[in-house]
């Protein structure tokens, strides 16, 4: 069986909710789905999946270890950000390839199961306090046992307000539900002194994990927040190999490792942060913000994983969009399960999705300072 072609697929659902596809077909009539992690940056991960697809058409797709170090190093400069999306769609069809060709499910490839379902969190939100309260317990009422907001302020985020809003906000949640998994997503946007405020506010409400208190670029700075704070950790979906999380998992300056399958470089890389994090304690709680490829992807991988926290689930898999994805993988009561059909258990209407094409290119939402100073998203 070699591989024959890599097609990509960029369009909305009625939702206007963006996915970037990408389908590796085979002389053998299989063919598998990937999904690519970052697809606001859509033109040039197609750029990079054209190049990419010159190394891997003719190859055998049981090969990923052996394809994905040629997609990673044979431009002679190691893959960026872009490449690393493109590289990750291309292994997660790979590995649906894989398990479809075996008649297996993918996370039976990857180890098989170390637990019969994977907990999930929603994200959960609204304009003030009595909403976001509401959609939380809402969440709670369909089984749910964890929820996850973002830290409040958008499109203005000033940290000294924003800080004792968010404290606020968390003392309500808490106090309405006292056994709840609170998950707060600052989404790097605030610096290390107003993060070690928030953080040491925050220590009496026992929370589930902080995530991505800082911004990525430097993960040595993880170091200092380290020290000086006693919340429990998530980082790392920004890191597009395992080479960002070198450091934080060498010296355990987090609790929790945020990987991005499809960000990270698929399921091939993941696996082996994820091992890595097990030699030092640290859980896995895969970012899964996109769609059903990428949900099925990370649900795969924390059910051949032992050091597993939780599994983020924007949304219950079927849902949504079941027009684009007739087949998802299952759920139940606050819990993502593996479909027992061969490979990732995803497909793709093909043909509704031509027709809802996007634009390759687009951008998130910009979140500013009082003083008209640009923040992270």
């Amino acid at each position: 069986m070699k591989v024959t072609r890599v097609r990509p697929f960029c369009f909305a659902d009625d939702a206007g909710r963006k996915y970037f596809i990408v389908k590796v077909e085979t002389d053998a009539g299989i063919h598998g789905l990937g999904e690519v992690g970052i697809p606001n940056w859509g033109g040039p991960v197609a750029q990079a999946l054209e190049q990419l697809a010159e190394l891997v058409t003719g190859r055998d797709p049981f090969a990923t270890e052996a394809l994905w170090q040629e997609m990673f190093r044979a431009g002679f400069f190691p893959a960026d950000k872009v490449y690393s999306c493109a590289i990750s769609a291309i292994d997660i069809a790979l590995w649906d390839i894989k398990g479809k060709a075996t008649g297996l499910p993918v996370y039976k490839l990857l180890g098989g199961p170390v637990r019969e379902r994977v907990v999930c969190y929603p994200h959960v939100g609204g304009t003030n306090t009595e909403e976001l309260l509401r959609s939380c317990q809402a969440h709670m009422d369909a089984g749910w046992q964890f929820v996850r907001w973002h830290l409040p302020g958008e499109p203005i985020l000033e940290p000294r307000e924003a800080v004792p809003a968010c404290v606020d906000q968390i003392a309500a949640i808490r106090e309405a539900a006292p056994d709840v998994g609170i998950c707060l997503d600052v989404h790097t946007r605030l610096d290390s002194a107003h993060t070690m405020d928030l953080c040491r506010r925050l220590e009496p409400f026992n929370l589930f994990f902080i995530e991505d208190p800082l911004r990525s670029e430097n993960p040595g700075s993880y170091r200092s927040l380290a020290r000086h704070v006693h919340v429990p950790i998530a980082a790392g979906e920004q890191w597009s190999s395992k080479w960002g999380f070198r450091e934080v998992i060498e010296e355990e300056l987090i609790q929790y490792a945020r990987i991005d399958l499809c960000i990270v470089g698929g399921l091939t890389e993941a696996l082996k942060v994820t091992h890595w994090c097990e030699a030092h304690y640290i859980d896995i709680v895969p970012h899964n913000p996109l769609g059903p490829v990428s949900a099925a992807a990370g649900v795969a991988l924390c059910m051949a994983s032992t050091n597993v926290g939780v599994q983020e689930m924007p949304r219950a898999p079927g849902s949504y969009a079941t027009d684009l994805f007739p087949q998802q993988i299952d759920w139940a009561d606050g819990y993502a399960r593996c479909s027992e059909v061969p490979g990732l258990g995803v497909e793709l209407n093909e043909a509704l999705a031509e027709e809802r094409r996007v634009p390759l290119n687009s951008w998130v939402p910009r979140v500013h300072r009082r003083d008209g100073a640009f923040s992270n998203w």
